[in-house]
């Protein structure tokens, strides 16, 4: 998927000989600058990378058609914000919370049939962590970032209600101050603290903590069990697999509601109806602070996109994407395998 410019989609700024006008293309720099942290502020709002780009978009065109009335009593950066989380509240208002596999039912068999599948709006999706991740420069910074889009974590979030996730995310995530919050959102720095402390509350519930803790960097022992992973997945190595999997391992494949949990089931299912999965290639990505995977079919044709949750050295989940359509695009990833 292409990002769209701000001066291209406004269409201002481009003169007939191709020569934009200087003050105009410094605006547009400038708002660009911001685009990948608006896209992960936007995604963990929202569940979904399309959606997430399409709400940093109408950020950008907004800024740009207003920003003559943009009286620098804050940052640009405040600013910017301010105008993402409107867009944000207003596409969710009466929208239905997306979810994982997991959170709408128990661990399915694998006699239970798949299904029709449920459509896109339904479930949180994976986006590569070059789309929300920005570069700020610090480790400490980018490890809290790269936790706070993991897929349960994202999941967690939309069980609060839109305004109590702007502020949870404002204020645990981005280390936003309550007046800086209170500003933002037209509110008061008590009902700031008032939402906050609801939203910790809910996710306490679901068993996450409102503060990302830094997620580690890939260590050798990861790196050899992701490789070990491959191999194991592209020879359709079951007894291999299953020495790799967590006992409460689970895999799950939106948009169908079907999950299953444990070696055993996971195993059964790979060697039933997801036999087709024999001979597939798997090519390495980044999706949600986590290794992935564009899976190929031996045919070649694309068929998931693989997010790999691991813990105490065992794979603990198998969450694949099928919507290849439009997710291998996303991923940079072609929709063809031809073996290079």
């Amino acid at each position: 998927m292409k990002r769209s410019s701000v001066v291209g989609d406004v269409g201002v700024g481009v003169e007939d000989g191709g020569r934009r006008d200087a003050q105009q293309g410094e605006l547009a720099d400038l708002l660009e600058a911001h685009r990948t942290e608006l896209t992960g502020y936007c995604y963990r709002m929202l569940g979904s990378a399309f959606e997430a780009e399409d709400a940093v978009q109408e950020t950008m065109v907004r800024a740009w058609r207003s920003h003559g009335r943009f009286e620098g009593r804050a940052s640009l950066r405040s600013w910017l914000y301010r105008i993402a989380t409107n867009v944000c509240l207003d596409l969710l208002k009466g929208s239905r919370r997306r979810a994982r596999p997991m959170d709408l039912a128990s661990p399915s068999s694998v006699e239970t049939p798949v299904g029709t599948g449920l459509p896109e709006a339904a479930w949180i999706g994976p986006v590569p962590d070059g789309r929300v991740l920005a570069d700020s420069g610090d480790p400490a910074e980018t490890a809290v970032a790269r936790e706070s889009v993991r897929l349960a974590f994202i999941a967690a979030l939309q069980r609060l209600a839109p305004r109590q996730r702007a502020v949870l995310i404002l204020r645990e995530v981005l280390s936003w101050s309550a007046n800086e919050v209170a500003e933002l959102l037209g509110s008061s720095v008590a009902a700031v603290n008032s939402a906050l402390q609801r939203a910790r509350a809910t996710l306490a519930e679901s068993g996450e903590a409102a503060e990302p803790e830094p997620a580690p960097p890939l260590d050798h022992e990861q790196k050899a069990l992701l490789k070990r992973y491959v191999d194991a997945f592209e020879r359709f190595d079951m007894d291999a697999l299953t020495a790799l999997l967590h006992e409460d391992s689970t895999l799950s494949m939106p948009p169908y509601e079907l999950w299953l949990r444990g070696p055993e089931d996971i195993v059964k299912w790979m060697l039933g109806p997801g036999i087709g999965c024999r001979g597939s290639h798997l090519v390495p990505v980044v999706a949600n602070g986590r290794p992935a995977f564009g899976q190929y079919r031996a045919g070649g044709e694309p068929w998931a996109i693989q997010v790999i949750e691991t813990a105490g050295g065992r794979i603990t989940g198998l969450n694949q994407f099928l919507d290849t359509e439009r997710l291998f695009p996303l991923f940079g990833l072609p929709l063809r395998y031809d073996g290079r």
